[in-house]
């Protein structure tokens, strides 16, 4: 799953891997500071530019990017090896170009980017959730104009305008998708 951020991306994750125990979210490494909400291992792996840097060379990382802000994320081969060994499907929530590349490189991988109803509907969830400075979020909004003119490389578009509907659809293409595995 990609898309811009404040589309909802998250909460629909989260309300699939409700209805799909069969699922599991895959917790990307990053190098961005971590918040006084967040655990190690629960939300990110954080980790420092050098062992970032050092993962990357170690081919490590099914994909990688580095984000407007500088900082770096990616998705650990180990991340995918332990949600398989579980006997789970790996859910991932990617950045675009990181989404684009899985698509290019991993058989059967599903795409799907997600959107808010409206560019203002967009901007006025980053301002609610108040987790960056007005600086980042104006960075994020620049963003995501450019993110949302490459919705149709994707193999679904969901419009988060509905919770509830947009999980429904979401959680249908996704068993559909197993279904053809």
């Amino acid at each position: 799953m990609t898309g811009p951020s404040g589309a909802g991306k998250g909460t629909l994750e989260r309300a699939l891997l409700e209805r799909m125990p069969e699922l599991a979210l895959a917790i990307s490494a990053t190098t961005r500071p971590r918040r006084a909400s967040e655990e190690n291992g629960r939300e990110y792996w954080f980790v420092s530019d050098e062992e970032f840097t050092q993962l990357v060379a170690d081919d490590e990382f099914l994909e990688w990017v580095t984000y407007v802000s500088g900082h770096r994320y990616g998705t650990l081969r180990s991340e995918i090896d332990r949600i398989r060994d579980l006997g789970q499907v790996p859910l991932l929530d990617l950045e675009i170009e990181g989404a684009l590349h899985v698509r290019d490189t991993v058989d059967r991988a599903l795409t799907v980017f997600v959107n808010a109803p409206t560019f203002g509907e967009l901007e006025r969830r980053l301002r609610e959730r108040a987790t960056e400075s007005s600086g980042e979020i104006d960075e994020r909004l620049e963003l995501a104009h450019e993110q949302q003119k490459r919705a149709g490389e994707f193999d679904h578009v969901i419009v988060n305008d509905n919770v509830d509907r947009a999980a429904g659809e979401l959680e249908q293409l996704v068993e559909q998708a197993l279904a053809r595995v």
